[in-house]
């Protein structure tokens, strides 16, 4: 093992810190990462000869968050999150104090978990656009050459391309392969999905996408390129990827959600279609300045209501009514959103714990589910026995014959893996073309509850314990009675508090029938929450 203590002797750990793998990952100022992602490149290995050599990916992103931070994280084999049980192991790993404790618990990891050292490891991994990258893939280089891995590193990407790649390499000889293995397979998946859904409805204009000056620039740009302009024009803007001091500095997703504004610089046509990336292309949500230039949001929220509006209706048409869709949401969803897809939509709504995880695996219990976060974050999953059912249903007329044949394209044109804002605005543009709305007939669907979200630094996240999808506080002791003194004040009122996954603050949401209620009643939360 002098390989693996010398490899790690140039990796120290900082002395003093504590780290821990969360939703995210790792994430935080990049210059305390190194030894971390050095040890989750360890992990990558044991985690490939745990699973008998699948393909394992690793992603260098700290997403929407300031460019002097950074982040690291693990995607299963079939393109997904890093499976929770193993997140102790990597929380283990970075927080071995020496370099001879880490080869103890990595000893300790390959005997209670029963991995094969024979298997050889493969990985594959990819960065977003933060100067800090180069540097800890070099980290993560040297554990995977510590390790004897078979790696390739895929430079830059978008994080959905990554999971995209990792799916497409582990079901490469698989009954249901899904798709050409390369960055490029992945734009000819996308474009020939829209294209087939496009034939015949008239193009709605141009798209203007901010792409927070990230990775999501380029890869858009070569998008659009694949798909054709004579069937999506996109205007794209805020791409200095060049500059990484740009990178989501105000602009991008999590910008628009939280400020409730357009990017400062943009000017734009009233009504026109305005879109969001975030800094890693996982995030998207629309927007649009009212013809009485009042700015109107569609989050998260909007996008799920669409889409699962949009393939209800498409499957009743192919036939296929035995179709279970469902909705998930977490506790940051509008409850005037979660009140259309009830009401109106006659769908069932689940809420989970905030985290894509969490999201996801409810979905899953669903033929079709539909999951996204109010930020922006979400994708479309289908079941095994769905996507049998669509590929054997055979058509009783025209009409379903070409429902059918949008429906499996639909398939296509998603990414299944994980939320993927490439793949969600042109399912976006898809279904407004279809139904020839423009932002304002969409928007129009239902009303937002005014509501704001405030970030309150505490000393200690870990004291705040939620219960409930996290939309009720169990710790501290007597916070929670509190805050439902303040919401029972207020008409059409909820509020929750929730520690952020990602640093040391608090969340606090509200909701009331009008704005200032909604901005007073979060306010008062935070000065509650603020007292501990």
């Amino acid at each position: 093992m002098s390989l693996f203590l010398e490899a790690s002797q140039r990796h120290p750990k900082p002395e003093n810190r504590k780290f821990s793998y969360g939703t995210a990952g790792f994430r935080m100022k990049a210059d305390l990462l190194d030894s971390v992602v050095f040890r989750v490149g360890l992990l990558a290995s044991l985690r490939s000869q745990k699973l008998q050599g699948k393909t394992i990916g690793v992603v260098i992103t700290a997403s929407h968050n300031v460019p002097e931070d950074n982040g690291v994280k693990l995607v299963d084999p079939m393109g997904e999150m890093l499976e929770a049980s193993w997140e102790v192991h990597a929380t283990s790993l970075a927080n071995a104090p020496s370099d001879e404790q880490l080869l103890v618990e990595y000893e300790n990891l390959i005997s209670t978990l029963g991995v094969n050292t024979e298997i050889t490891p493969k990985v594959v991994f990819a960065r977003d656009t933060r100067e800090s990258g180069p540097a800890l893939v070099a980290a993560l280089q040297d554990a995977l050459a510590a390790t004897k891995t078979d790696f390739v590193d895929h430079g830059l990407l978008t994080t959905p391309q990554l999971h995209y790649l990792v799916r497409c390499i582990n079901t490469i000889d698989s009954e249901q392969p899904y798709g050409e293995p390369t960055e490029q397979g992945y734009y000819n998946k996308l474009a020939s999905a829209y294209r087939k859904l496009m034939v015949g409805i008239p193009s709605n204009g141009e798209v203007t996408v901010d792409c927070a000056n990230g990775v999501g620039a380029p890869k858009l740009r070569l998008l659009a390129e694949t798909v054709g302009r004579d069937v999506f024009q996109c205007s794209i803007v805020n791409d200095s990827v060049d500059q990484p001091s740009k990178l989501n500095h105000q602009c991008g997703a999590d910008f628009v959600k939280t400020q409730q504004r357009l990017p400062p610089g943009s000017h734009v046509a009233s009504l026109a279609r305005c879109a969001s990336l975030d800094g890693d292309a996982d995030r998207l949500v629309y927007y649009f300045n009212d013809s009485d230039g009042t700015f109107r949001l569609l989050d998260g929220d909007k996008i799920a209501t669409l889409a699962a509006s949009f393939i209800g209706d498409l499957t009743k048409a192919a036939g296929l009514r035995s179709l279970n869709i469902g909705v998930v949401q977490t506790a940051y969803a509008n409850g005037s959103s979660t009140s259309y897809i009830t009401k109106t939509l006659a769908l069932p709504v689940v809420c989970t714990p905030t985290g894509v995880k969490h999201l996801h695996h409810a979905a899953l219990k669903f033929d079709i589910g539909v999951y996204f976060e109010a930020n922006g974050h979400g994708t479309v999953v289908f079941s095994n026995g769905a996507l049998q059912d669509i590929a054997e249903y055979v058509p009783e007329s025209p009409a379903q014959a070409a429902a059918l044949e949008n429906l499996k394209a639909l398939v296509d044109l998603i990414n299944q893996t994980v939320g993927d804002a490439l793949s969600d605005l042109l399912l976006v543009e898809v279904i407004l073309a279809h139904k020839r709305w423009g932002p304002k007939e969409w928007d129009g669907t239902y009303t937002d509850l005014p509501n704001r979200l405030v970030r309150v630094e505490v000393s200690d996240r870990t004291a705040f314990m939620t219960t409930d999808a996290e939309r009720r506080l169990m710790e501290p002791v007597g916070v929670q009675e509190k805050i439902d003194a303040l919401v029972g004040k207020y008409k059409q009122g909820r509020s929750f508090a929730r520690a952020s996954g990602t640093e040391d603050a608090v969340r606090v949401y509200s909701e009331a029938a009008e704005r200032g209620e909604a901005e007073e009643l979060a306010r008062l939360v935070a000065e509650i929450v603020a007292q501990y």
